[in-house]
């Protein structure tokens, strides 16, 4: 009975229950101590695994080859030449482990540095593709990169899940708010005030409450009063106006010099330079926390309002010209100048769907119910109705002829009336949900570039490309 560890006859015998290998108590317990492992099996032992083994203690004598002095210092020469050669082996060892440490080290270093020159021309070539796309315009070859989609931060994404939880449950059977304008009211519309605004080159109009504010190309913006007929404050935004969302407090510009503007009471508190060429469009997420523009570079960015910061950026395969939140949230719609509208998972910038128009893509718009968006194209005389349950021709529920170019789209929260508005003027179309039909109650020969709903419906405001802004109201009987 010898010792697994020292192959000496053991003093204490002790017994591993795990292995029953035999172990010198005093080795075996410094070993637990260390290590916590059974030697022999490699099982986890403690101290109460071992049991004692009962049996006679016998003084063993001495061997008769130590019965000497010289017999001793010969036994200490083998001893210590043994001892001299496991110091060697062990100093082999170690050396041959230096060498496959240094090595280990040195690839680790070149994949480094791989890595490092692989990021840095991922991002050259990034840069690269929106030089070529600002200088080649709105040309589409049909060879563009796509670049890897880009997830928004953990608690963006979980907003983005609050908000569609939140609204989709209610929107089914969401009826007309009280004191909305109906149609007799739409049909009635005329145009109740006029005014000059001092914004040559007007090309865009967002509303919030009872103001509007119009942007143009030479930077100016003025803030309207509706109810008072007059401009209350002019804004400097110095860059060419492209798109505007008013919200609260806040008005976010997007300028042709790819910048995002955010101004509160009246005083830039952000901007953001993300774009390389014109920033196109702009849209909020229903949760009011995320703010989306898109680009000539083919990407759009999704800035942290709570934040103003950028949260994320998509690269697609197209210039991108406009867009627009699905009322729900989740899907991020994006207009293309090759004709295409592409749907974005609002979480994961995925791709999740895609509808052709044929033509650059003019303005989006999403009705209330959640499985309709409205979409125009460049010069196009019609407006499409597409609906996000089905697919390919299947997808086009409607298209509304409306006679003449359309440039702007604004669909009521009712999801009744659906205003256009081009050079030609303005029109309401009206979807009857009894009979599902569509009508035109409204057609005003008011020039446009841009229209929008006011509150509970009752007046559209359009602006023209020479900043005359015109309330369309219905008549007091």
């Amino acid at each position: 009975m010898l010792c697994s560890l020292s192959g000496e006859a053991p003093q204490e015998p002790v017994v591993s229950k795990l292995s029953g290998a035999v172990f010198e108590k005093r080795l075996i317990e410094k070993y637990i101590e260390e290590n916590g492992k059974d030697p022999v099996s490699g099982e986890d032992l403690t101290v109460d695994d071992l049991l004692p083994i009962k049996s006679s203690r016998v003084v063993r004598p001495r061997p008769p080859t130590l019965t000497s002095i010289p017999a001793l210092l010969s036994t200490f020469q083998n001893e210590w030449d043994a001892l001299a050669l496991e110091t060697y082996n062990l100093r082999e060892q170690l050396a041959r482990t230096r060498e496959e440490l240094a090595t280990a080290l040195y690839q680790h270093d070149a994949a480094v540095r791989v890595i490092a020159r692989l990021t840095k021309e991922r991002d050259e070539a990034r840069d690269a593709l929106s030089k070529v796309t600002v200088s080649a315009g709105s040309a589409n070859n049909g060879d563009e990169m796509a670049v890897d989609a880009e997830a928004l931060p953990e608690e963006l994404a979980a907003k983005v899940d609050e908000t569609q939880a939140k609204l989709s449950k209610s929107r089914k059977k969401r009826p007309v708010p009280e004191g909305w304008a109906t149609a007799e009211d739409v049909a009635s519309f005329a145009v109740e005030t006029t005014n000059s605004l001092p914004v040559p080159q007007a090309t865009t109009v967002s509303v919030e409450a009872a103001y509007a504010a119009v942007g143009g190309l030479q930077g100016d913006v003025a803030i309207y009063s509706i109810d008072s007929d007059k401009v209350e404050r002019s804004l400097q935004v110095n860059e060419p106006v492209t798109d505007s969302i008013w919200e609260g407090s806040r008005v976010f510009f997007s300028t042709s010099k790819g910048s995002v503007k955010v101004y509160e009471n009246g005083s830039e508190i952000a901007s953001f330079s993300d774009h390389a060429g014109p920033a196109t469009g702009l849209a909020i997420h229903p949760s009011k926390e995320i703010l989306a523009s898109v680009g000539s570079d083919k990407s759009f960015v999704f800035y942290d309002l709570a934040n103003l910061r950028r949260a994320t950026r998509v690269y697609t395969n197209a210039t991108l010209t406009t867009c627009a939140f699905h009322p729900d949230g989740h899907l991020f719609a994006a207009g293309t100048s090759s004709g295409e509208i592409k749907l974005f998972m609002t979480k994961t910038g995925e791709e999740a769907a895609s509808f052709n128009l044929g033509a650059s893509v003019q303005a989006i718009t999403f009705s209330e119910n959640g499985f309709w968006f409205a979409a125009t194209a460049k010069g196009q005389t019609t407006v499409t109705i597409f609906d996000l349950r089905k697919e390919g021709d299947a997808a086009q529920v409607k298209v509304l002829d409306i006679g003449s170019a359309v440039q702007s789209l604004s669909w009521d929260y009712s999801q009744q009336f659906l205003a256009t508005a081009g050079p030609a003027g303005v029109t309401v179309q009206q979807y009857n949900k009894s009979s599902k039909s569509w009508s035109e109650p409204l057609r005003a020969a008011v020039s446009a570039v841009g229209v929008k709903w006011t509150a509970n419906a009752n007046k559209l405001v359009a602006v023209n490309g020479d900043g005359v802004i015109s309330i369309l109201a219905a008549k007091e009987s």
